[in-house]
């Protein structure tokens, strides 16, 4: 399998959270969409999509490292943008001791 652009990325991540877990959202998707204040989810919703998003990649990803940087911040909230950018990072960067201990 080739390696996504973050062009593909954005796709996919915009088709899964247009009609995610029953909520429609109609607007567009993009990489200032904020995952909390502007899709209106919470964090379990986090955990969800992390793992749509592995198996949509057919990968584990450390997503548990996304999410304390996330805790460190004073802006709480996800870009969409931020998503993807961590998305391309972790796909292009093969197997890593983190992406190996997600699923222990």
């Amino acid at each position: 399998m080739s390696q996504p652009t973050q062009a593909s990325i954005e796709t996919d991540v915009a088709k899964i959270l247009s009609n995610f877990e029953g909520r429609e959202y109609s607007d567009a998707i993009g990489p200032e969409t904020r995952f909390f204040a502007d899709l209106g989810l919470a964090s379990i919703d986090a955990v969800v999509l992390g793992e749509k998003l592995q198996d949509h990649y057919g990968r584990p990803l450390p997503f548990g490292d996304l999410m304390a940087e996330l805790g460190q911040r004073t802006d709480r909230d996800l870009r969409i943008g931020e998503l993807i950018d961590f998305l391309s990072k972790h796909l292009a960067g093969g197997n890593d001791s983190a992406s190996n201990s997600q699923n222990a």
